[in-house]
C-alpha cells in the first residue's frame, strides 16, 4: 500500500509522541492546518511547510516533497557540469554562462545562510 503524505505525517507524529499542539508550537503551523494535512484535505503543502515538518519530525525533507508530489531537484554528480536547479524567468535568459553561474552561487550562499540561521 502506498502511504499518503497525510498518513505518513500522522504516523511519524504519533511515533514521536507529539500532539498537534506540540507540532504547532515547534513549527508555527496551526494545528488546524496540520489536522487537514493528516486527514488528506490538503495534499500538496508548500515546500516551506514540508521543510518545517521534516525538521520537527527529524525525517527526510526529500521524502515529504515526494509524497506531496513536488518535483525534486536533480543534483549533479559532477560539480563542473552543474546546472542551476531553478528555472530562469524570461528576464534572465540573456545572461551569459558566467553570469548564470554567479547567480546560482549567490542563491546557494543565501540558502546556506538560511540553514545556519
Amino acid at each position: 500500500m502506498n502511504e499518503t503524505l497525510g498518513r505518513h505525517l500522522k504516523r511519524v507524529r504519533r511515533e514521536r509522541k507529539l500532539t498537534l499542539r506540540d507540532v504547532e508550537k515547534a513549527t508555527g503551523i496551526s494545528n488546524g492546518y496540520l489536522s487537514q494535512l493528516e486527514n488528506g484535505k490538503i495534499v500538496k503543502p508548500s515546500p516551506s511547510v514540508l521543510h518545517k515538518l521534516a525538521e520537527c519530525y527529524h525525517v527526510s525533507y526529500e521524502q515529504l516533497m515526494k509524497l506531496a508530489g513536488h518535483p525534486l531537484p536533480v543534483i549533479p554528480t559532477d560539480k563542473t557540469k552543474a546546472k542551476p536547479a531553478f528555472r530562469m524567468s524570461s528576464s534572465l535568459i540573456d545572461l551569459t554562462e558566467e553570469e548564470k553561474k554567479k547567480v546560482q552561487e549567490y542563491i546557494e550562499f543565501l540558502r546556506s545562510r538560511r540553514r545556519k540561521g
